[in-house]
């Protein structure tokens, strides 16, 4: 069935309510925190292919997402990238849809307006993006998350821990799905996670425990974090042992937590300003990881 620019598999399930999550990359996915964040739903919930872009190429420079040459059973097959849409039945309460969303390099607009139809034809109820996002925060304390919500009450979002963004600057097309979601009927919000800018970690593990653990504040997901939070304390313990080696790092380390506390570990920023030697070593971390 073509929605838009998707075809989605037919006959169309009959979905209960159901509440749509999204990641995006390579924007707002930060340690990978967003997208792991939502293979650990779709595993506990066993979701299933549901569709994807008819022609990614109307969207997608294939000089920046590089397309993949593999073998698949004896035969040399090329993946094209692409964003991929899943849903999951659940026995109780809303059912889920995950879309895995490629930042648009061209016809953004046609492209969200895509996705809002397929919300719309689903009967999606709730839309949510979710990710993560370095910011001048230690690891030594409890990793923030951020968000709002467009028509909804952000008492919700207060109540699993999120913290309020006043966030100004920058920003994805995509953004613009949440904005317009009220109008096609949905509620909508966006939850993510600050890193610590001066980690490089291919998947963060504490961030995408922070992710999981607001989420299922939220939505009574019943799923173990017990082994997922044994890894984000053993991976941030070496990272502890790496700064303690670093006269420099600690010391960064050190005025971060100090930042930290005096902003009562909220996502706004009203506390006194890190020193300017520390903005420029942070600075410094960024250009040296190509982030600007």
């Amino acid at each position: 069935m073509r929605i838009g620019a998707f075809e989605l598999e037919e006959p169309l399930p009959e979905l209960r309510a159901p509440h749509a999550f999204a990641v995006l990359r390579p924007w707002i996915d930060v340690g990978a925190v967003g997208s792991s964040a939502l293979n650990t739903l779709e595993k506990q919930f066993g979701a299933q292919p549901l569709g994807s872009l008819t022609r990614p190429g109307s969207f997608f420079d294939f000089t920046r997402y590089r397309p993949t040459l593999q073998f698949v059973e004896g035969v040399r097959t090329l993946t094209l990238p692409n964003t991929v849409i899943n849903c999951a039945r659940r026995p109780e309460g809303h059912d889920l849809v995950f879309f895995h969303l490629l930042e648009p390099h061209t016809l953004g607009e046609v492209y969200v307006d895509s996705v809002l139809q397929v919300l719309k034809r689903l009967g999606v109820k709730r839309y949510c993006l979710v990710g993560g996002m370095y910011d001048s925060v230690p690891h030594t304390k409890p990793l923030i998350v951020s968000g709002f919500a467009y028509g909804m009450a952000e008492d919700e979002l207060g109540r699993a821990g999120v913290q309020p963004s006043d966030y100004e600057g920058p920003a994805t097309i995509i953004t613009q799905i949440g904005q317009e979601a009220p109008s096609y009927g949905m509620e909508a919000m966006v939850l993510v996670a600050h890193l610590p800018q001066y980690t490089e970690l291919d998947e963060d593990y504490a961030g995408r425990l922070r992710l999981l653990e607001v989420l299922c504040s939220m939505y009574q997901f019943p799923i173990d974090l017990a082994e997922l939070k044994q890894k984000a304390e053993e991976q941030y313990a070496e990272l502890s042992l790496a700064v303690e080696a670093d006269p420099q790092m600690k010391k960064l380390v050190d005025q971060l937590e100090a930042h930290y506390e005096a902003r009562g570990g909220k996502a706004d920023d009203e506390a006194p300003g890190l020193s300017p030697e520390i903005q420029t070593f942070l600075h410094d971390i960024d250009k040296r990881f190509g982030r600007n």
